[in-house]
């Protein structure tokens, strides 16, 4: 008996540690404004291909409000974007790009990352499946 109660107590907490987890991924309503789009074209600075999403890093201007900084952008999951065909050498630092995603609510230099159109012509959508999309 005295086993079985150890065993329903390890899985016990093995669940509590998922569930902070899951508390710990917000929605994209709560981070990012979707009234308030941002078109930055600019230089990538830095790349961060990391769990549970992936941030790159924009040195430009925003077409909408004319702001100028180094944008992060959040964009999907490492492996979501695997997925989708998208690999960690899609973006390089030193490649010029326009970035079309919506305003972190906070205000900051941060957004959602939606499309990326590379200097080629060439289109990806970095964001979660869930967020919004640019037009």
């Amino acid at each position: 008996m005295a086993k079985k109660l150890i065993a329903a107590a390890i899985v016990l907490f093995f669940f509590s540690l998922c569930e902070t987890a899951a508390f710990a991924h917000h929605s994209f309503s709560a981070e990012f404004d979707r009234a308030q789009p941002v078109k930055v074209t600019g230089v990538v600075r830095k790349v961060e291909w990391t769990n549970p999403h992936i941030w790159y890093y924009v040195e430009g201007t925003d077409e909408v409000s004319g702001r100028e900084a180094v944008w992060g952008f959040s964009g999907a999951s490492p492996n979501n974007l695997r997925r989708q065909g998208i690999s960690r050498e899609a973006l390089k630092i030193g490649d010029t790009v326009i970035v079309e995603g919506f305003l972190a609510r906070d205000g900051s230099a941060n957004a959602s990352g939606g499309r990326v159109t590379f200097a080629d012509g060439r289109r990806v959508f970095t964001a979660s499946a869930e967020d919004a999309r640019p037009d």
